[in-house]
């Protein structure tokens, strides 16, 4: 097995629990708790939820930037890289900064509001959350479209 390889299957599975958890969480996840749950047993619930998926998400975005890193370097570096790289890895960079201003700002605001039971700071803290998870996940899609279709696109 090739450094390239690994490294990509290990890209590839970051991305999937990354991307595809931010779709679970907002197409699924956060609507059948509004549906089915009052605030008081919802933002409790959901605050949960959300610090193990941010955990998982922390750990995926190690793996997506040093693997991503490793498959550039194998390739030759920046230098030698097609755009669809460069501005994968660009658009990448921005999703990892929205994800840390989630988890270190609104996520924070909404564990202090739940702990408490401020209900309506810690709705506004999930709408927050909501929101900046829905314009990941767009750049997600985004970036997926970069990275299987860059190379003729571009």
């Amino acid at each position: 097995m090739t450094t390239y390889a690994l490294m990509l299957c290990l890209h590839l599975i970051a991305v999937v629990i990354w991307v595809g958890g931010m779709f679970v969480m907002h197409f699924a996840v956060r609507p059948a708790c509004v549906g089915q749950l009052d605030p008081p047993h919802r933002l409790p619930l959901l605050t949960e939820i959300l610090r193990r998926f941010f955990n998982w998400v922390a750990i995926a975005v190690i793996v997506v930037l040093l693997s991503g890193i490793v498959i550039i370097v194998v390739g030759g570096g920046f230098r030698v890289a097609h755009p669809s790289v460069h501005l994968m890895f660009g658009v990448g960079l921005v999703m990892i900064g929205i994800f840390a201003h989630i988890r270190l700002a609104p996520f924070n605001r909404l564990q202090v509001a739940v702990a408490a039971r401020d209900w309506p700071a810690g709705a506004q803290s999930l709408d927050q959350i909501r929101k900046e998870v829905a314009f990941n996940l767009v750049l997600g899609f985004a970036t997926i479209a970069i990275a299987t279709l860059g190379r003729v696109a571009l």
